[in-house]
Formats: C-alpha cells, structure tokens, sequence
C-alpha cells in the first residue's frame, strides 16, 4: 500500500511564501515523475509544476519565476517552494507520482494522488 500525504498549505498573506511537502510511503521501488496539481474552487484541476526522476522540471506559466519543484529521493519526498504568492494561487493544492511498486514476481507503476493541502492568499 502506498500513500502520498502532503503538508505545509495554510493562511497567507499576498506577497507571502509558502513550503509544500509530499511524502510518499509504503512498498516502494522506485518513483518516477512527481507533479503538483492544483484545483481552484469551480475550476478543473491544474498542473502546476512537475519534476521527472533525473530532476528535469516544468511549470505553468503561473508558476514560472516564483515556485520551484525539488524533491529528496532518499526520503521519497517532493517539495513545492511558493513565492510572491497572489490571491490567485488560491486552491487546495495535490500531488501526484508514478511509483513503481512490487507485484507478484515483478513490478508495476502506476499514478498516486495525495489528499491534498489547502493554500489560501489573501488580498
């Protein structure tokens, strides 16, 4: 069983900066692309930001210049760095990973999705 948590949204201020965290946890083998997604009330979700396993990036056009993706594969772990926040960036915030895990005599990946945290910019 694997799971993704995700810590660190809150209350803050435009302006203000914010650290997300996702760990993964369980029976794990390997991962491979980690992503932040974000959804905005009455909105489809949105890709934000991602990172693949040899650490290439991509943002949103919204993210670039004030958010940076990271992670810790010792720890299984992706971090989303929040500057320059604006009431816009307001959304509960997800993440994603493909996590290759056991089975049977082999492996299998698929896409895990944590709960999601809150992020919320006021004006």
């Amino acid at each position: 069983q694997v799971q993704l948590v995700e810590s660190g949204g809150g209350l803050v201020q435009a302006g203000g900066s914010l650290r997300l965290s996702c760990a993964a946890s369980g029976s794990i083998l390997s991962i491979n692309a980690m992503d932040w997604y974000r959804q905005a009330p009455g909105k489809q979700r949105e890709l934000v930001a991602g990172i693949t396993s040899g650490d290439s990036t991509n943002y949103a056009d919204s993210a670039k210049g004030r958010f940076t993706i990271s992670r810790d594969n010792a720890k299984n772990t992706v971090y989303l760095q929040m500057n320059s926040l604006k009431p816009e960036d307001t959304a509960v915030y997800y993440c994603k990973a493909a996590i290759r895990t056991p089975a049977g005599l082999g492996y299998r990946t698929r896409e895990y999705w944590g709960q999601g945290t809150q992020v919320t910019v006021s004006s």
